[in-house]
């Protein structure tokens, strides 16, 4: 059997492909000047341990004030900002050094808050990272290093200290007639900054229950969750430990024949498909529409003009004649035009998200246009989902 060359193949294909584009057997569609393109996760699968957290194991948020030391004259004037000024004086009191009699007028020190996560469960001489952020009037915190600093928690008590020299991302400089700033010169990090002091009261194992708690509660997803679960100690302990309590808990049994850390991982590692509510998110500022896969539209026909006032502002100078003790003056001389551009009408609507992207891809809008027919389409009652504007 006579093999047919590839290079023939790909001719033939391209020629019956020419004839039936003339004969109009393929039609390509047409693209508008600006196009809404969905973007739909194929699957749409997670993870437990994705869509939802184990009540009582969470961070804790701990805080301090300190001062920062080694500024390139980029610290505090201490005259705008006095509490650096104190500040620094009582830290040298502390140190034996007496300057209340002095006048200070350094620039290489600034007064910053110093911030951190404390992670669950973590235990005394760890290390975390912190965040330092100036306070006063510093231009910039980099090359600086942050003295210690007792970073307390929201029952006063200390749980860590931070120290050590600062990775400042953002500069700025600057000349007689001139000033760039590039990112924020005057927040930085420390990575592993802060030296855990004291643990935080409490166990793993002391908890009272466990609890998953649904990061965007749903009492589909929260069934979802528990069924899953349910599913996975059937084959495990012969019998079922889930229940949802309401729509952001399920509510597990704890089973006394299994670690409870080994429990959670194994638990976490289940995936499920979560229900994602209709939902339309609009950020005016920036033009963005985000469309969930289950937004319906009811049929209505669509009509947007855009509406354009122009005003020119001309003005002109009346000069009077020599030495006829007149004064100049400026006549002002304003013009204002409207133009109002044609609407094109469309019939939008459909129940699934690709039949709704083409309806508003028809009409040809911008990104801001499009905020407004949701808006109005909402207003109207056709909108069968959420619309969240930002």
């Amino acid at each position: 059997m006579r093999r047919v060359p590839t290079k023939a193949v790909l001719r033939v294909a391209r020629a019956v492909l020419g004839l039936l584009a003339l004969g109009g057997g393929l039609a390509a569609p047409a693209v508008p000047a600006f196009a809404v393109a969905p973007v739909i996760a194929t699957g749409g699968y997670a993870r437990i341990k994705d869509v939802a957290s184990l009540k009582g194991v969470r961070d804790n948020q701990i805080v301090g004030y300190g001062l920062v030391t080694g500024l390139q004259g980029t610290g505090d004037t201490l005259r705008n900002a006095q509490f650096t000024e104190q500040s620094l004086q009582s830290m040298l009191d502390r140190m034996g050094i007496n300057v209340r009699d002095a006048r200070l007028r350094t620039r290489n020190v600034a007064a910053v808050m110093v911030t951190a996560d404390l992670p669950p469960y973590v235990g005394a001489g760890s290390r975390i990272d912190v965040t330092v952020t100036s306070l006063g009037d510093a231009t910039s915190l980099r090359g600086g290093t942050l003295l210690m600093t007792p970073l307390s928690g929201g029952d006063g008590n200390v749980y860590a200290a931070a120290q050590g020299p600062l990775a400042v991302s953002g500069f700025s400089a600057q000349g007689q007639a001139e000033q760039l700033t590039q990112g924020v010169p005057t927040a930085g990090r420390i990575p592993n900054g802060a030296l855990i002091e004291r643990e935080v009261p409490g166990a793993f194992r002391d908890l009272p229950e466990l609890v998953f708690e649904l990061k965007n509660p749903d009492f589909k997803t929260a069934t979802l969750v528990a069924d899953a679960i349910n599913a996975y100690a059937v084959g495990r302990f012969h019998r079922r430990i889930a229940s949802p309590r309401d729509q952001r808990s399920v509510v597990l049994q704890r089973p006394r024949d299994m670690i409870l850390p080994r429990l959670v991982a194994e638990i976490g590692d289940l995936t499920i498909q979560p229900d994602v509510p209709a939902r339309v998110v609009v950020d005016q500022r920036t033009g963005t529409v985000v469309i969930g896969r289950n937004v319906q539209i009811s049929t209505v026909a669509v009509t947007h003009g855009n509406l354009t006032v122009r005003v020119t502002e001309t003005p002109e100078v009346s000069q009077p004649a020599p030495f006829s003790n007149g004064q100049t003056t400026v006549v002002p001389r304003t013009e204002v035009a409207a133009r109002e551009e044609q609407g094109r009408l469309a019939i939008i609507g459909g129940s699934d998200l690709q039949t709704l992207v083409r309806g508003l891809n028809q009409v040809g809008l911008k990104p801001t246009d499009i905020i407004a027919i949701l808006q109005a389409v909402k207003t109207a009652g056709a909108l069968q989902a959420e619309l969240v504007v930002q």
